[in-house]
């Protein structure tokens, strides 16, 4: 496989030249920018396979960077993981709404940073594997279909519902594992989303969210059932065509 291309988006100039270093000798091709507008300039030029965040960056947050990125249809998919010195639990859930991949909390070691990066590149290169196989199906429940290939949601009276990367991702992992409970940390490592432990709420909002816009298409909030202490069922059956 050809060397992947790692965006370092990173104010902090000696931390960005130490994450290009690490990320280089284990194989990975840097491209470290300063801001928000660099990255846009970087992004005309060339692809990137992932994206490492900073939260806090002069001008343009990352949080609104990565807002809109998911905005503009080439970037959708792109792998984001957050650096930040705040280790704020609103950032991590917000991080996670926008469809984030994981959030490493500063300082943090050469090693973990790695394994990260290791991490949501397999997840990334195993959703897409999933999405271009023609093996693909339309997932069908209480007449809603799920799209995986456009990953795509439209409610029973045909409209199609937006959701955020994440809250697909979350959506998948329950139709895929319909009927069944499913604890908190079983639901992380289902879906591509990893910004927190499974004890942070961050997993709770985003279900929340999720029953949100089904119940405002159909009143079928009541889909996902919470099961006190273990995590979440999805309750109605599923089907592929």
């Amino acid at each position: 496989m050809a060397s992947q291309t790692i965006m370092i988006v990173e104010d902090d100039a000696s931390l960005r030249a130490l994450i290009a270093r690490v990320l280089k000798e284990n194989g990975y091709i840097p491209c470290p920018v300063g801001c928000g507008e660099e990255m846009w300039e970087e992004l005309q030029g060339r692809t990137v396979d992932l994206i490492l965040m900073d939260v806090m960056l002069p001008g343009k947050n990352g949080l609104d960077l990565t807002r809109e990125l998911r905005s503009n249809s080439h970037y959708m998919a792109t792998p984001v993981i957050f650096l930040s010195a705040r280790d704020d639990e609103t950032d991590r859930v917000v991080g996670l709404e926008l469809g984030g991949d994981d959030y490493i909390p500063k300082p943090f070691g050469k090693k973990e940073l790695v394994a990260r990066v290791r991490a949501v590149l397999r997840r990334s290169q195993a959703i897409k594997g999933a999405e271009e196989s023609p093996q693909s199906h339309l997932i069908h429940f209480e007449g809603w279909i799920i799209d995986p290939d456009r990953r795509e949601l439209h409610s029973p009276t045909g409209a199609g519902v937006e959701l955020s990367g994440a809250e697909f991702d979350l959506l998948l992992s329950f139709s895929q594992h319909a009927q069944r409970v499913i604890g908190r940390e079983r639901l992380l490592e289902l879906s591509r989303s990893r910004l927190s432990e499974a004890s942070d709420r961050s997993i709770d909002v985003l279900v929340s969210r999720l029953r949100r816009k089904l119940s405002s298409q159909t009143g079928a909030g009541d889909m996902i059932r919470t099961i006190r202490g273990v995590g979440y069922m999805f309750t109605v059956p599923v089907s592929q065509d």
